[in-house]
């Protein structure tokens, strides 16, 4: 009765001990993970500045400062912003670490302190009974045989303490080295993202005294800007209107077939079963549709935004604009049929994929690569994307729409990795 609160106590010592240990690993796998993760974000950004930085240099090979221009260096300001959120993270992220392995290095120079006062006991008490004749006796002198074995048996267990006593000093003092060579480490990766994201709020500064030059010097031009917005509505407006008529039209169509089969009108809108697996694998992925370009940056945003340059001037945009570097393909960004391939100015070549109950919408290409009836498969390229001489800027339009509805494409292509 005696011994089990004692045992019991061991038990819960030892349970609690495998516990703390397992929450410490987990907690270190997370901090790995998160780092990971830190360092991914970070380098896609990076990735993001550098296209910004090679398109800005496209807009700046025109005469003239434009709004063009200004989104960019907008969407840069943007990006470096995030860049040093990143690397405040990472750099929080290093403390955090940097203050664990402090806590360990100095658990481990104490652990080692007690090793090394134990084992000079030890030491001590073994110089002290150094002598064979001593030993011998203190066996000779059991009261019987049991007693004399477990006296032999305890000299030999602590010949056999001493050295384990010795190995574990040696354990922890390499420990102890290592701690103290990667907290060195981590000390050196915090000074270098400090320069950098000193670094990094200079350039911030800079661009932001640039956005806030262009700004001034583009509302001096509020004449011209309000006539190139005049023509951007007149293309959006256009666009939205053939857009319905080729739902319209297509409706139309449907419900002729369905008379001519003699099929109730509430039919005529039924899919084949081909068609509604691709609207459903199309309502599957979204979040994870492709990009229709292979890289480039969302400069026109969804719904309503306010002009960059104009005060009180709202742009209504019924899909995204993503911008890219002149050259640049439009792909498809999910298998369908190409229902329609027309012009209109201002928007220049419009592809329409059908993809079950969804479309989606392609506008702004200078060549178009499918033909009206194609199938088309997703990344497939599909045309050119058209460039603004003028303000050297190469944008794709894109929009989706399921049946009369505008939806946000920029919630179903993926976020960039």
């Amino acid at each position: 009765m005696k011994r089990f609160p004692e045992i019991f106590l061991n038990d819960a010592v030892k349970i609690f001990t495998a516990l703390l240990i397992l929450f410490l690993l987990q907690d270190i796998g997370l901090m790995a993970q998160d780092r990971s993760e830190l360092e991914r974000n970070k380098r896609r950004i990076e990735q993001e500045i550098t296209l910004i930085n090679q398109m800005l240099q496209e807009t700046r090979s025109t005469a003239d400062l434009n709004v063009n221009q200004l989104v960019i260096i907008n969407n840069r300001i943007n990006s470096r912003e995030n860049l040093i959120r990143t690397i405040n993270n990472e750099i929080s992220a290093i403390n955090r670490r940097i203050n664990n392995m402090t806590h360990e290095l100095e658990e481990l120079r104490q652990e080692l302190e007690e090793l090394r006062e134990s084992y000079a006991r030890m030491i001590y008490y073994a110089w002290m009974n150094r002598n064979a004749y001593q030993r011998i006796m203190f066996i000779f002198a059991s009261r019987d045989f049991n007693q004399a074995y477990l006296r032999m048996r305890y000299l030999q267990q602590l010949t056999k303490h001493r050295q384990l006593q010795a190995e574990k000093i040696e354990d922890t003092q390499d420990r102890l080295e290592e701690t103290i060579a990667e907290l060195e480490k981590q000390k050196q990766e915090q000074q270098v993202l400090l320069a950098e994201q000193r670094q990094e709020m200079e350039n911030l500064e800079r661009e932001r005294q640039a956005q806030n030059n262009n700004v001034q010097q583009l509302r001096q031009q509020e004449t011209e800007l309000r006539r190139q917005l005049a023509e951007q509505e007149r293309a959006a407006q256009q666009l939205q209107q053939a857009i319905e008529r080729v739902i319209a039209e297509e409706r139309r169509r449907a419900a002729e077939a369905a008379r001519a089969e003699g099929r109730a009108p509430a039919e005529a809108f039924r899919l084949t079963p081909e068609d509604q697996l691709i609207s459903d694998r199309f309502a599957d992925n979204k979040g994870k549709l492709p990009w229709p370009l292979e890289r480039g940056i969302i400069t026109g945003h969804f719904g309503e935004q306010p002009h960059p340059v104009l005060p009180n001037i709202k742009i209504a945009n019924n899909g995204i604009d993503i911008s890219t570097t002149e050259g640049s393909r439009a792909r498809a960004i999910f298998d369908g049929t190409v229902t329609r391939v027309f012009n209109i100015p201002g928007a220049h070549n419009v592809v329409i994929l059908r993809h079950g109950e969804y479309l989606t919408v392609y506008a702004n290409l200078a060549e178009v690569f499918v033909a009206n009836g194609q199938p088309v498969n997703t990344r497939q390229e599909i045309g050119l994307v058209a460039t603004d001489q003028r303000e050297s800027r190469t944008m794709v339009h894109l929009e989706v729409w399921h049946g009369n509805n505008k939806l946000n494409p920029a919630e179903w292509i993926a976020h960039q990795q």
